[in-house]
């Protein structure tokens, strides 16, 4: 067996939880059902996951968050990308749409209101994690 290698490069979302809440933005060009997400974005060469994650949410929210951890990767059901997902938690700043090219929103989401936003249901792992943290 051989394994695929991909052009594309890993995806790295932020799971940021703040306030009995999580973060998540609505992108400005959706991505098939995937209206609202994690701040997330492309992993670049030399960088690792958890790296990636605070990068991309500073450039797409305004937001300093640092890696807690490493929650788990997975090939994504609807995209077939690379993923991994990350803990953390903010550090500095105000949550806002700071790349409008990418974004329309961001909303911070309480356990309750999760299925409204991702009906199709979280990545296990990350389900899990919310769970933990988030009051329900």
């Amino acid at each position: 067996m051989s394994e695929t290698i991909t052009e594309k490069p890993g995806i790295s979302a932020a799971i940021i939880v703040s306030e009995g809440r999580v973060l998540m933005v609505r992108r400005a060009v959706s991505e098939g059902e995937l209206m609202w997400q994690f701040p997330a974005g492309g992993i670049e060469p030399g960088e690792g996951a958890e790296d990636a994650a605070v990068r991309e949410t500073l450039e797409e929210t305004g937001l300093t968050v640092k890696a807690v951890r490493l929650l788990g990767e997975r090939i994504h059901p609807k995209t077939g990308r690379a993923m991994s997902y990350t803990a953390c938690e903010v550090v500095d700043g105000e949550a806002r749409v700071a790349d409008d090219e990418e974004l329309d929103a961001v909303t911070w989401v309480a356990h309750s209101e999760i299925v409204d936003h991702v009906p199709y249901g979280l990545f296990g792992p990350v389900q899990e994690y919310l769970d933990e943290v988030l009051p329900h």
